[in-house]
C-alpha cells in the first residue's frame, strides 16, 4: 500500500464553506479525484465507508483526492438543494484543488467519482467538468432523472450491487442500454457493499491502474 498525507480545510463554496479532506499520495501525482457522497436527507457524509474506499482507492494510485462534505453537511455551510447547489459544490471543490497545487494538474486526467446520490451528482457535474473518467458506484439516477454519459462524457465505470435494493439492478441496465454502457456486477452485494468492499477496491485497481490520459 502507497503511504499518502491527509489534510482538512474549508472551500468557499457558493453557499458557504465546504468541508474539505484532500489526499496527496506520495510521488508522481496522475491527476485529481473528486468524490462525491450519498444523499444529505439520509445520513450521506464524506465519512461514509463506501467514499472512504474510494478516497483511499484512488490515492493509491495517484490522484490527488479530495472528498467533502455537501453544503449543510457535517461542517458545511448552506441547506440542501435538491442536486443544484449539490453540483456547484462539485464544481467548486474541483476549481480549488486545482487553483491549490496552481493549476500544475490541469493538463492531467479528472476523475469525478461518487456512490448513491454522489454518482447521479457527479453524472451532472460531468457536464460542466468534462472528466476523463466516471467512477460511479449505485448511482441513483432516477432520483434526480440523470441521462446516462455520452461518448463526450469521457470514460465510465459503473460498479452495482445485484442484490441493491435501494437501487435495483435491472433499473440501472435499462437506464444503460440506450448507450450500450457496460456495468460491472458485484454478486452478492448490496447497495452500501457490505463485504463488498475489497471487492470494490479490486475493479477499481484492475481498471485504472496502467490506464494514462487520454
Amino acid at each position: 500500500m502507497k503511504s499518502f498525507i491527509t489534510q482538512r480545510f474549508h472551500i468557499e463554496g457558493p453557499a458557504g464553506k465546504l468541508d474539505t479532506i484532500l489526499g496527496k499520495p506520495e510521488g508522481s501525482q496522475r491527476g485529481i479525484a473528486i468524490i462525491a457522497h450519498p444523499h444529505p436527507l439520509y445520513g450521506g457524509t464524506m465519512d461514509n465507508k463506501v467514499v472512504h474506499t474510494l478516497f483511499n482507492t484512488l490515492i493509491e494510485l495517484g490522484y490527488v483526492t479530495a472528498k467533502f462534505n455537501f453544503r449543510g453537511v457535517g461542517g458545511s455551510e448552506g441547506n440542501y438543494d435538491q442536486g443544484v447547489g449539490e453540483v456547484d459544490d462539485v464544481i467548486s471543490v474541483t476549481q480549488a484543488i486545482h487553483k491549490q497545487f496552481n493549476n500544475q494538474l490541469i493538463h492531467q486526467p479528472l476523475i469525478l467519482a461518487g456512490f448513491s446520490f454522489g454518482g447521479a451528482i457527479q453524472l451532472l457535474a460531468a457536464q460542466r467538468l468534462n472528466p476523463q473518467h466516471l467512477v460511479l458506484v449505485a448511482p441513483s439516477i432516477a432520483h434526480l432523472n440523470v441521462s446516462p454519459p455520452t461518448e463526450q462524457t469521457g470514460q465510465t465505470l459503473i460498479i452495482h450491487g445485484d442484490q441493491d435494493d435501494i437501487v435495483p439492478l435491472q433499473t440501472i441496465l435499462k437506464w444503460a442500454e440506450p448507450q450500450s454502457l457496460p456495468i460491472v456486477v458485484i454478486p452478492g452485494a448490496e447497495h452500501f457493499f457490505h463485504g463488498r468492499l475489497a471487492v470494490l477496491k479490486r475493479i477499481i485497481h484492475n481498471t485504472f491502474s496502467f490506464r494514462t490520459s487520454k
